[in-house]
Parts: C-alpha cells; sequence; structure tokens
C-alpha cells in the first residue's frame, strides 16, 4: 500500500514536470533559479578566485578586464566571485525562512479555519497587529533588536510571513473544510489534525505552491535590501545587497560596481516570479 501511494505521488511529480515544460514563461523561470541553484552549489568549483581576497593592483582601473570579467569593486575584490558566492547566501537563507514560516502559517491557517470561533478570532487579531505594519519597517526593527546575521534574517521572515501566509490557509480551510471528502473522513472517525493535513492541506498545495514560488522572490528582495541597509550579513561576507550598498557612492564613476550585483538579485527574483506563473498555469488545469 506505502509503495502504490509513493508510486501514486512520483508520477504526480513527473506530471507537473511535463505540465511546466508546456509553459514557455515558467520554462524560463526555472531555468533562471536552476542556474543560480548551480552557481550557489559549485561556487568553490565555479569563482575565480578567493570571495575576499584584494588585489590593489587592479584599483588602478576597476572595470571588467581578461583577468576581472566584472571589474573589482572599491577593496580590489573580484565582483563575479563575490557575486558567485554570494548566491550562496540568498539561496541558503531565503529556503530555510521561506519553508519555516510555510511550516507556521499552514498550522495556525488550519486551526483558525478549521476550528473558527475563538481559535480563529485570536489567531486573526494576533495577525492582524503584525500585518497593520510595514514590512519593512518590522524587517529593521527586527534586525536592529537582535543584530545582522543569516539566523535572525531568518527569524525575521517567519515573524512577518507567517501572518500573511495564514490568512491564505485560512481561507482555504474555511472552504475546503465543507467539502464532502471531509464530511466522509468525520464519518470514518478521523481526528481533526489527520482531517487537517491529510485531508485538507493537501487539497490547497497548488495556490500555496504559487505563493511560495513568489514569496521566495520577496525574501529575495527583503534580503537585499536589508545588505544595502546594512541590516544583511555582517562583512566581509558576500552579500548582493551590500556589494550594492559599498559601491553606491561610486555609480557615477563605475557604475558596472552596483549594476552586477543588482542584476543578479533582479534575475533570480523575475526567475521565481516566472515560475510562480507558470506553476499557476499547472494549478489552472488541475
Amino acid at each position: 500500500m506505502a509503495m502504490t501511494e509513493n508510486a501514486g505521488a512520483v508520477s504526480q511529480i513527473w506530471e507537473r514536470v511535463r505540465l511546466l515544460r508546456e509553459s514557455p514563461v515558467g520554462v524560463i523561470g526555472a531555468f533562471l533559479v536552476a542556474f543560480w541553484v548551480v552557481v550557489a552549489l559549485f561556487a568553490p568549483l565555479l569563482a575565480p578566485f578567493e570571495p575576499n581576497a584584494s588585489n590593489l593592483d587592479a584599483l588602478g582601473d576597476p572595470t571588467p578586464s581578461a583577468v576581472n570579467w566584472l571589474g573589482v569593486d572599491m577593496s580590489g575584490r573580484d565582483i563575479l566571485t563575490r557575486i558567485i558566492w554570494g548566491s550562496r547566501t540568498v539561496l541558503s537563507v531565503a529556503p530555510v525562512a521561506v519553508f519555516a514560516a510555510y511550516a507556521l502559517g499552514c498550522l495556525l491557517g488550519l486551526l483558525a479555519g478549521y476550528y473558527r470561533g475563538w481559535v480563529d478570532n485570536l489567531i486573526n487579531r494576533v495577525s492582524d497587529i503584525i500585518l497593520s505594519f510595514p514590512a519593512i519597517v518590522l524587517y529593521i526593527i527586527v534586525i536592529m533588536r537582535f543584530g545582522p546575521s543569516a539566523f535572525n534574517i531568518v527569524l525575521a521572515v517567519i515573524f512577518i510571513a507567517t501572518p500573511q501566509i495564514m490568512r491564505i490557509v485560512r481561507g482555504m480551510t474555511l472552504e475546503l473544510r465543507e467539502r464532502e471528502y471531509v464530511a466522509a473522513a468525520k464519518m470514518r472517525g478521523e481526528s481533526a489534525l489527520y482531517i487537517m493535513f491529510v485531508e485538507i492541506l493537501p487539497n490547497a498545495r497548488g495556490p500555496l505552491i504559487v505563493d511560495a514560488c513568489l514569496r521566495m522572490g520577496y525574501t529575495t528582495i527583503a534580503i537585499g535590501v536589508l545588505g544595502f541597509l546594512g541590516l544583511g550579513l555582517p562583512p566581509p561576507d558576500p552579500d548582493w545587497g551590500g556589494m550594492v550598498k559599498d559601491s553606491y557612492a561610486l555609480m557615477s564613476i563605475y557604475p558596472h560596481m552596483a549594476l552586477f550585483p543588482a542584476a543578479a538579485i533582479t534575475s533570480l527574483v523575475v526567475g521565481f516570479s516566472l515560475l510562480a506563473d507558470g506553476m499557476r498555469e499547472i494549478s489552472m488545469r488541475d
């Protein structure tokens, strides 16, 4: 029985991959995301230099050259190398933060939508308080309170994204709890946790997968903004947003120092956005 269920899950995954291949937008998004994933995984092999190695001789002409393909920054560090290593920062922090936010947000949304009553009111009131503040202000408050680090960025994303995810899951739970398969599970005597996580949550996966892709893009932007504000990873760790901040004063003289890391952020965000569009097309066919 377990082998049959596993085979069914695998076939569903392959079916979604096949459908994604039929969406040009989704294919482009998947390619962009996969490109940066490969770059992050093989950063030690792809980077031509050490990320914090300074070449002071290159400061005489920091523009792109045969040695430094994207030029060097104001400290003589190779920009291409730091962009490659910076991808590890984004693609290690963002997925962990989004996954943790989804785990907590789905749990709270299922509880609020399934039980309703005072449970729903309590969770909604707390969420209303958090959502009443602009997201960037909350990011700054959390990071300034606990200090800039990868762990604290994850905590900030969880704190800010969880109420948003909770609202989505709650709305879908309120609709799905009235379906016939939920009533059948209740008649079989299944527990509330079983109904929520086996009957309701899997049937809400389409919109949640789309939102997760979009939220990865939002989190990438947030990490870049925090780095630009000096609240990202502490130096000298490569950080795309921090690279833009460090070279902002020289934008009029050496624009490449800021444009290349900004282009990296943009390409990854666009990739997640296009991938979300492709996944939306798939969910509409289900």
